[in-house]
């Protein structure tokens, strides 16, 4: 078999059950890195583009974008990296490396970005990414884990970065799913003070094991009232409409709501919720590579890891439905087992 072609698997179609697609990836490129995959996690986006929910998937669509895996191969023009080295691959395959976001350190906003699902993605036995995005994996990480840190990790670490918070801010966490319990992990050890919104008290204990200082019952109004200008950020990982004037209430003077949950319906907030109090609605993307290690390091340091379940990737319909039937808890993980 060439070393050229990718076992993989695929949805020819949406909303279809993935079937193996093996493809020839053509040449390496000078500035590519070809990874043979030992972990790959899954989430909701990769999902939103097996179904094209967004309206820009082409088929057959290869998904997969939190990677775990070794070099097995380099392109002449790569750089800082080698053989046999533990790395990873996020959202992001690939940008122009000339744009001002690209040389300014927010390469993520590059309007050249590959996603890397759009590059073929990590349900596969190898994938390719420019050498620029493919992130080092600090030595002692458990790396069954570490994947889902470069997709819903950066996520919620990226409005840390975005808003220069510190040990004495205030930040709330609306959705306790795969993006929020990781928010919780990592606000609590940035030192913040760490809030969650959640309306089933069966989980409360869990929500504070995973670093929540405060819950606030989101069904209940006196409850939110409580609250009321208290938090300095508050981060939403929810892809469903909310309230948003409710939460805006709750923010301190200059305070922040940011949107990390892809909502595709339009927000609606009354624009005195700004106003008074000179509030804003922010958002942000899945980081740039310095903020990719940034993150990785800092998740190594203070030992941040996602709750993850691991099926084998010839499961991966299985483990697809799992994530749709809102049973994963929290984070679903492949683990290669191709011959």
């Amino acid at each position: 078999m060439s070393e050229n072609i990718i076992r993989a698997y695929a949805a020819t179609s949406p909303h279809s059950a993935l079937t193996r697609y093996d493809y020839d990836a053509g040449d390496l490129q000078a500035d590519e890195v070809e990874i043979k995959v030992h972990y790959c996690g899954i989430c909701h986006s990769d999902i939103s583009m097996i179904d094209n929910a967004w309206g820009y998937s082409s088929y057959p669509l290869v998904a997969g974008h939190e990677i775990i895996g070794k070099i097995v191969r380099l392109g002449s023009n790569t750089k800082g990296l080698y053989i046999g080295q533990t790395v990873g691959v996020g959202w992001t395959a690939a940008s122009c490396q000339h744009c001002n976001p690209c040389i300014g350190g927010n390469a993520g906003y590059c309007n050249e970005a590959v996603p890397t699902i759009v590059h073929m993605g990590g349900f596969a036995d190898k994938v390719r990414a420019q050498w620029q995005w493919v992130i080092p994996i600090p030595e002692g990480m458990d790396i069954a884990k570490a994947g889902p840190l470069l997709c819903g990790g950066i996520t919620v670490f990226e409005p840390l970065l975005q808003h220069g918070i510190h040990a004495g801010h205030k930040i709330g966490v609306i959705g306790i799913g795969g993006l929020g319990h990781l928010a919780l992990a990592f606000f609590n050890a940035w030192g913040c003070e760490v809030t969650a919104f959640s309306s089933n008290p069966t989980k409360y204990d869990e929500i504070r094991a995973m670093g929540a200082h405060h819950i606030l019952d989101s069904t209940d109004s006196a409850s939110l009232d409580s609250a009321k200008g208290s938090l300095d950020l508050i981060v939403s990982t929810v892809n469903v409409p909310l309230n948003w004037s409710t939460y805006m209430d709750l923010l301190k003077l200059e305070g922040k709501l940011h949107i990390v949950g892809a909502v595709l319906e339009p927000l609606e907030i009354h624009a005195f919720s700004l106003i008074n109090g000179a509030r804003s609605l922010t958002g942000s993307s899945t980081g740039s590579p310095i903020q990719l290690r940034t993150m990785m390091d800092f998740a190594a340091r203070k030992n941040i890891k996602p709750i993850v379940e691991e099926f084998p990737m010839s499961k991966i319909n299985d483990a697809l439905q799992h994530l749709r039937d809102g049973k994963a808890r929290y984070r679903i993980v492949l683990k290669n087992d191709f011959a």
